[in-house]
């Protein structure tokens, strides 16, 4: 069966329309006369030999030609389907069995001819049929090249079938032998096509290409596929052709692509507006000649659909541009391709050539280059002269040439035309030199975008005169036109205007027409559709568009939109996809319908996501073999969910939708539904139920306004509908986009006589701005028309057709998608008269300063400015190599308006060369002279760079006022001031000096002690941290003197007491202004001032001023020789002027102080004001609560005229004196009055104080106390109650009281110097109380008193611990036998003085070891045992309340080592003391006692170890006998027993006692007196006689060290005092002489006793206990008593 194209096979109800009948027929025919061909290739090898040479013979003949046609035919109708290679076969068969019958298989050529020849005859009809089916289907097209055959089916669907079996076609005749040769097979993902561009709309382009390309060999007959295993286990598909198929093929292919050709022509021709064209040079390159080193540039321009893309080859090598950095250029624009060659050497000379190739084909031009070596004498830096501005040479491609000298003459002004209307515009160009042979470039631009020719713009250029016709003219021809004509590297251009008004509408009232219609975001069935909205509503305003629709190759118009959309873009849904569209929009009002807009550019309804899979898997070149990568989907596979879905566009009208196709979804075509809920519901509806989306874009309509909605997508496919995608999130209908705000600041200036320049400013917050429509109307004629129909982007726009003379008034309104603005304010009436001039060139370029890869540029305003003020600046740099400058490069598109610019992007370490020109409202003017050259390189120096913008202001004959303005390079640290230099003109560099010796903190200094006369010239250095930095450039000479008529700003305060500055100026041109600034910097918008300027006066009012309006105001006038004056207001000269202006404004009389009260001696109430000065006719109201007082009794007035004094005494006040009180002034004209509120709480007050005045005149009539009792504490801590009295004499006495106690004083005072004291010593809580001090005599008395309790008290009680604690001594060390003490004295202690100890920082803990107290005067700190721990430094902390006062001590080194070692010396030595050997008591020191009475004496004795006892008689020692028993027991009792004393007994008696510690002797006097009687017992001594209780006792210590009282000294610390503490031993009580030896024993024991007590080592005390004055050694020990 022969294979129908797929539209023909899936879609049979499309194919209707295009269907022939003769064609069915015929092809049915066909189909059935294929099966006859077997039998033809039986016959044999050499008759099929014989046959196929005649065949080819006979094809010149007409059967190649005629086949051909019928194969091209064929093919183009059905896609070049394998069914034209079917008819092909078919009818080569019918002319081989036509043979057979006529010449019995004759193998004759000439048979085979005729039959051929009658062959040719019975396919014309196939022929016809197929070129009628071909003219009816325009749209597609074919091409065949190099036997590759390229389709671009543009109305090709995807497949809704489930699955595409693969194409298995098998030959039909098995006996012929099958040949290795192979065709490729594309399926969906393997397909090879060339151009592939980087742009989403170059990728809409050539998916067309690829949709035919993928089914190039879909379908066909005679080919066979088989399965070949490799030994890598895949598959691949060999095709295998029979030779006579092959052959035949091959053949046919000869004939039939001249035929393809010729109908590609014809196919071009017939329909203009076709997708696809072949690439087409319109201007080739064109060959050079030039001299080496300088630049050349081929330049071509390609036209094709889509876009060509151009590659430069040199000697068929493709240029690399990465490869040669800098020296090959290669730009692209608007289908303008140039490939520059910069500085070109010999081996530049070559062949070039560019290639330009897209889906449809593959064209090139060629061109060559001949570089030429110079060998004159001519330097050769004048060969590159022509990259010079300056140089009046310069190289052609016919040698060394002047400069070409570009004019145009009979230029074609501002033109204005209609829609529908031919426009055209000429200019004629003469160039100097006229090279034949060389000719220009001419290329025209419009809004600096290139025009290329096309039905709607048509160039033309006669060799002389270039000219452009605008065959129908619509409001998008709008626009500045621009004719660029160029001769190599030089060009010059001239530009003009061209206005397009809108046609006539055919209903009157309606709108104009929309333009600019355009289609964004095409896919398969869907299209956004944009335009801009008219700038005529007709009068009434627009409701809203339609949008039309038109099928390329028809005229029926669709209407896309039921309703009227106001948003300026559509999206319009419901293509068919493959066919190209044009669209077109009317706009509608109340009036009707305007006129359709101009057609937009055709767009075809494909899927930009094949392109994309196309990308992704690019197939293998040709290799003889069809290899099969990837198989086939499986059945049944049910899409996943799309993704990304987002809401990318909303409006009232409608909400666009996109998303991303699924990830699973197999190789079948996928197609989506869209369903929507309303947000925070589940209920989802879907809104395309009938027809399934095929593109992943689509619009929803019929949304509630105002409501939210969430929308998500399901995909589906033949194995049915997949899962939903996550929903949007919600989204309220409603426009997203706002109508912008109307512009602001309308401003027009003078342009020439027939326009006006209009500047505006933006909008704030626009959004999307598409442009600004400009209305303009004669001032009171009420009719507004437009003055263009294009919006213009932009703030500035220049009105053309004004009549001269007349005034205009102009409003501007923005437009955005959303619609129009509303108009802006109407701006100020100007007159159209003549120009203003654009500004003479800026000079003296200088560089502020320099980094890595960006300077700073610096220069002066042009001489002349243009009547008008410079809106700005542009910046232009080129580079210098080794001197040769390159070409000029913009810097800054948008002007400057600072005279300083940051130039970015360059190279470092680069040599630049730069120009300035200045822009005002009249233009750009001429560019300044190149600066000199500047290296790109990083500043590194610490100074700062130079300042800049320095000018001169101000002139007069000895002084002016120099201004600049900071570097723009600080240095490595901030500027802190400027120095100003100053020379005479003609002065040598050496003259500079400076003129402030201190840096300037401000940037303006006013230049006193010129000479007149004498001209000077002025420089800038600014300093930091590191030093004074480079000088600004100079000053223009400036000449000393005052110019006649010069006048300076005048102050004046008016009648009504306005403040202002006035200036005048009668040099003025009609440009001029005032310019007003403070402290030099310009006045603008200040609330605070008002400016009002009038003829050639200029007045700035101060609406309040005050401090903030201090400062130097200065006015300049513009466009004159320099007219300036300032005027200074300091704090002195505001309070003048505010002084001046009340006095105008409130004529008073003037006060020198308000109306006051106060209260005199006896409480007498006086009221007193005092005016500067008064008049004889001056009078004073007295008014009391709105009544008027008179003088009186009760009120006593008075007016002194003479020093301008008012008062009034009033004796006492009462309480019906309540009120306010007034007084009234009155001198001539001049008024004033002053009052005073005395109510409530203020006259309470104020009648207290008349009492107690009073009261107190009378108390002071007697003794009376001047000061009240008050409090001192002394130099002593004693506090001192104290008061001074007066009006004292003898007879006065005083008298103490404390708690209404009477204190008795020793003394009486003596009233010395008026004070009585009363002092009490070491005071302390039990002084709390109240005291009183009473003075009487016989004329009165008087009292005070002073309560020192609870915040009294402590606040007295805090100021005496402050002295006490001032009174603290240094801290001291002293070392004791239990440790080391730190103690310091004070005057006296109280409890309320809080002592803290702090060691190293830290607060000391109290413990047994560490113990804080106060003795008596001393306070201290005890530290037992100590340890090298306790080193460091100790403070000791004396808080009286309020503060806290240190001392310190540093225990720690020396100091330390040094008590350390005497604490332990002193511990050892308490050590001895307390277990030396002693006798504790017993024994008397005398015994006197009869003869022949028994004497026992006894003691106790102590040591550790237990000492040895002995006995001596008068220092000689002896030994027990029977008459003398000494006993020693239990190592302490010690016996001395005599039975019967004799007068040999009597002598001194000593007991020694020893241990190793030392040694003690108790001495006792026996006395024996002879008596004659009885004889008794005595111990001790008898009743009668007395015993002296002095005890002699002799020590010896152990250790022969004891050497008294050691005192040790520490560098730094100021004093250490050791002491010995050791105990005095008891006294042993007089020996009581007793009967019997138990009363011996018992006072043994008692002794013993009052021992054990004395054994006891003393302690410190543990609390800070006041023990009395008791002298600190004793009791800081505490001696036992």
């Amino acid at each position: 069966m022969m294979s129908l194209p797929f539209y023909q096979r899936h879609h049979e109800h499309y194919d209707r329309a295009y269907r022939h009948k003769a064609l069915s027929s015929t092809v049915s025919q066909y189909q059935k006369e294929t099966k006859s061909k077997s039998a033809v290739y039986a016959q044999g090898s050499a008759a099929y030999a014989r046959g196929s040479a005649a065949y080819r013979h006979s094809s010149a003949a007409g059967f190649s030609l005629d086949s051909s046609a019928a194969y091209s035919h064929g093919s183009s109708a059905y896609n070049l389907e394998s069914a034209a290679y079917s008819h092909g076969s078919t009818a080569y068969d019918r002319s081989a069995a036509q043979s057979k019958r006529s010449a019995a298989y004759s193998l004759d050529a000439e048979s085979l001819s005729t039959s051929s020849a009658a062959y040719s005859h019975a396919s014309e009809s196939i022929n016809k049929l197929a070129a009628a089916y071909r003219l009816g289907s325009e749209a597609y097209s074919f091409g065949l090249k190099n036997s590759n055959l390229m389709i671009e089916d543009q109305s090709y669907k995807m497949s809704p079938k489930a699955k595409r079996a693969k194409q298995s076609l098998i030959s039909e005749d098995k006996e012929n032998e099958a040949l290795d040769y192979s065709v490729p097979i594309f399926t969906g993902r393997q397909v090879n096509i060339s151009g592939i561009t980087d742009t989403e709309e170059e990728r809409i382009k050539e998916s067309a290409a690829y949709v035919a390309k993928r089914n190039l060999f879909a379908t066909g007959e005679g080919v066979s596929v088989s399965k070949v295993a490799k030994t890598t286990s895949e598959e691949e598909h060999h095709e295998k052709k029979s030779r006579k198929v092959a052959i035949r093929e091959s053949a046919e292919r000869v004939a039939m692509k001249k035929t393809l050709e010729e109908t590609q022509a014809f196919h071009r021709k017939l329909n203009q507006d076709k997708l696809l064209h072949p690439p087409e040079f319109i201007i080739e390159p064109r060959s050079h000649t030039i001299w080496e080193k300088e630049n050349v540039r081929f330049n071509c321009s390609v036209a094709g659909w889509p876009e060509p893309r151009v590659t430069w080859y040199k000697n068929n090598v493709p240029i690399d541009v990465q490869a040669h950095p800098g020296k090959y250029i290669i730009q692209s624009r608007y289908g303008l391709h140039s490939l520059e060659i910069t500085e070109c050497d010999f081996d530049d000379t070559a062949q070039y050539h560019a290639s330009a190739m897209n889906v449809k084909g593959e064209v090139s031009v060629y061109a060559s280059l001949v570089v030429k070596r110079y060998k004159g004498e001519i330097d050769a830096s004048l060969l590159h002269a022509r990259n010079l501005s300056l140089s009046p040479f310069a190289v052609t491609p016919h040698g060394y040439a002047s400069r070409f000298e570009i004019s145009f003459v009979d230029k074609f002004d501002v033109a204005f035309g209609r829609e529908g209307e031919t426009m055209s515009l000429g200019c004629t160009v003469v160039i100097n030199p006229d090279i034949k042979r060389f000719k220009p470039d001419i290329e025209w631009y419009r809004n600096g975008v290139l025009i290329t020719p096309s039905k709607w713009v048509q160039m033309q250029w006669s060799g002389e005169r270039a000219s452009l016709t605008l065959t129908h003219a619509n409001k998008e021809d709008e626009g500045l036109y621009t004719l660029r004509v160029a001769m190599g590297e030089y060009y010059e251009e001239y530009s003009g205007y061209v206005f397009v008004r809108d046609a006539d509408a055919e209903i009157p009232g309606a709108p104009g027409a929309p333009l600019d219609v355009q289609c964004l975001d095409a896919n398969k069935d869907y299209v956004i559709v944009s335009w801009k909205q008219p700038a005529v509503d007709g009068g009434n305003p627009i409701l809203g568009y339609f949008i039309d629709r038109c099928e390329v190759g028809t005229s029926h118009w669709t209407q896309c939109n039921e309703n009227p959309v106001k948003f300026a873009r559509f999206p319009v849904t419901g293509l068919i996809e493959g066919r190209s569209y044009i669209f077109r929009v009317r706009a509608v009002n109340k009036a009707g319908v305007s006129l359709p807009s101009r057609v937009s550019e055709p767009v075809a309804a494909l899927d930009p996501a094949d392109r994309a899979r196309l990308r992704s898997h690019p197939s293998a070149p040709w290799t003889g073999q069809i290899i099969v990568t990837e198989e086939e989907p499986a059945e049944g596979v049910v899409p996943g969910p799309p993704t990304d879905l987002q809401v990318i566009e909303a409006t009232k009208n409608y909400v666009v939708l996109s998303w991303k196709p699924p990830g699973q979804r197999g190789h079948e075509g996928i197609m989506y539904f869209v369903e929507k809920c309303v947000a925070g519901t589940e209920d989802w509806q879907r809104v395309n139920t009938e027809i399934p989306v095929k593109s992943p874009r689509f619009a929803v309509f019929d949304l509630s306004e105002g409501k939210s909605y969430c929308f998500r997508v399901r995909c589906c496919n033949s194995a049915g509908i997949g899962e939903p995608s996550e929903a949007t999130e919600a989204t309220v209908v409603d426009d997203k986009l706002d109508i912008p705000k109307a512009p602001g600041r309308i401003m027009p200036t003078r342009n020439t006589d027939t326009s006006v320049v209009v500047t505006w400013t933006e909008p704030p917050d626009a959004k999307e701005l598409v442009g600004y429509y400009i209305e303009s109307s004669v001032e009171g004629s009420g009719r507004w028309e437009p003055c263009n129909n294009n919006p213009v982007k932009g703030t500035r726009f220049v009105c053309h057709g004004l009549s001269t003379g007349e005034k205009y008034i102009f409003r501007v309104r923005a437009v955005n998608a959303a619609g129009l603005s509303e108009f802006s304010q109407e701006s100020e009436p100007i007159e159209v008269k003549a120009a203003i001039a654009a500004p003479s060139p800026p000079y003296d370029i200088v560089v502020l300063e320099s980094v890595r890869d960006s300077m700073v540029l610096g220069w002066k305003q042009p001489e002349a400015i243009g009547g008008t003020e410079i809106t700005g600046y542009y910046v232009n740099y080129r580079e210098v190599v080794d001197g040769v400058p390159g070409k000029w490069k913009e810097a800054n598109i948008k002007a400057v308006t600072e005279r300083a610019y940051r130039i970015q992007n360059l190279k470092e370490n680069m040599v630049y060369q730069f120009q300035v020109a200045a822009a005002n409202l009249a233009g750009v003017g001429a560019p300044s002279k190149p600066s000199k050259p500047f290296k790109c390189e990083e500043w590194t120096i610490a100074v700062p760079g130079p300042p800049h913008d320095v000018k001169c202001t101000e002139v007069r004959k000895d002084s002016l006022v120099l201004l600049w303005k900071e570097p723009v390079y600080s240095g490595r640290s901030p500027i802190v001031g400027y120095y100003v230099d100053m020379k005479e003109t003609e002065a040598k560099e050496e003259r500079w000096r400076s003129v402030n010796e201190k840096p300037l903190q401000k940037k303006f200094l006013k230049i006193g002690g010129l000479t007149q006369g004498v001209s000077y010239v002025f420089r800038v250095r600014a300093t930091n941290q590191a030093g004074v930095g480079k000088p600004s450039d100079v000053t223009d000479a400036v000449l000393a003197e005052t110019r006649p008529g010069t006048k300076e700003v005048v102050v004046d305060v008016d009648d009504n007491g306005v403040i202002s500055l006035n200036f005048e100026c009668d040099q003025m041109s009609p440009d001029s202004k005032f310019i007003w600034s403070k402290n030099y910097e310009p006045i603008e918008d200040d609330p605070r001032l008002n400016i009002d300027t009038k003829g050639g006066k200029s007045k700035l009012s101060f609406k309040d001023l005050g401090e903030d309006d201090l400062g130097i105001y200065s006015c300049i006038v513009t466009d004159t020789d320099g007219v300036s004056s300032s005027y200074t207001i300091d704090e002195e000269e505001m309070k003048r002027l505010l002084a001046l202006s009340h006095e105008r404004q409130f004529p008073t009389v003037p006060l020198i102080s308000e109306l006051a009260v106060e209260i005199l001696e006896k409480g007498e109430v006086r009221f007193w004001l005092q005016a500067e000065k008064l008049s004889g006719n001056a009078k004073a109201n007295f008014v009391f609560n709105d009544k008027e007082i008179f003088n009186g009794e009760k009120y006593k007035m008075k007016v002194d005229k003479n020093t301008g004094l008012i008062e009034m005494i009033m004796d006492k006040l009462e309480e019906k004196d309540e009120g306010t009180y007034t007084f009234q002034l009155q001198d001539g004209k001049a008024t004033n009055q002053s009052s005073l509120v005395l109510i409530g709480d203020v006259f309470k007050k104020l009648r207290d104080e008349a009492d107690f005045q009073s009261k107190e005149w009378h108390r002071k009539q007697g003794p009376h106390f001047v000061d009240k009792l008050g409090w001192e504490v002394t130099d002593e801590c004693n506090v001192m109650l104290k008061c001074k009295v007066a009006n004292i004499k003898k007879e006065t006495h005083i008298v103490w009281y404390k708690d209404d106690r009477e204190i008795m004083v020793d003394e009486e005072h003596d009233f010395k110097d008026g004070v009585c004291t009363l002092l009490i010593s070491e005071f302390s809580k039990k002084d709390a109380g109240t005291y009183e001090v009473i003075l009487k005599d016989d004329r009165g008395k008087d009292s005070s008193e002073l309560k020192l309790k609870d915040t009294a008290f402590a606040d007295l009680m805090n100021e005496v611990c402050r002295r006490i604690a001032l009174s603290a001594t240094d801290l001291k060390i002293q070392s004791t036998a239990e440790g080391i003490r730190l103690y310091s004295y004070v005057t006296y202690y109280v409890e309320d003085l809080r002592v803290g100890w702090v060691h190293n920082d830290t607060q000391i803990k109290f413990t047994d070891r560490m113990r804080t107290g106060v003795t008596g005067e001393q306070i201290w700190l005890q530290i037992n045992e100590p340890t090298p721990q306790d080193k460091g430094r100790y403070i000791m902390e004396l808080f009286d309340g309020n503060t806290t006062h240190k001392k310190t001590v540093d225990l720690s080194g020396q100091a330390f080592d040094e008590a350390f070692a005497e604490f332990q010396r002193l511990k050892q030595a308490a050590i001895a003391e307390k277990n030396r050997a002693r006798v504790l008591g017993g024994l008397p020191d005398v015994v006197t006692i009869q003869e022949g009475k028994a004497l026992n004496l006894s003691c106790t004795v102590w040591g550790d170890p237990t000492p040895e006892v002995s006995w001596l008689k008068n220092e000689k020692s002896f030994v027990s006998d029977a008459n003398c028993i000494l006993k020693f027991e239990s190592g302490k009792n010690v016996s001395f027993s005599i039975s019967t004393v004799s007068t040999q007994d009597s002598g001194k008696y000593s007991i020694v006692v020893k241990n190793k510690y030392g040694t003690e002797t108790s001495d006792v006097t026996v006395i024996v007196m002879p008596v004659s009687g009885q004889t008794d017992t005595v111990q001790g001594h008898n009743q009668n006689n007395k015993t002296v209780s002095k005890k002699k006792k002799t020590m010896t210590a152990s250790k022969q060290k004891e050497g008294g009282k050691k005192d040790f000294i520490k560098p730094h610390v100021e004093e250490i005092t050791t002491t010995e503490e050791t105990p005095d031993p008891n006294e042993i009580p007089p020996v009581e002489t007793e009967k019997d030896t138990k009363s011996n024993q018992q006072a043994a024991k008692k002794t013993a006793g009052k021992a054990g007590v004395a054994e006891k080592v003393p302690q410190p005390t543990e609390s800070l206990d006041r023990q009395g004055k008791k002298p600190p050694e004793k009791a800081a020990l505490g001696k036992p008593h």
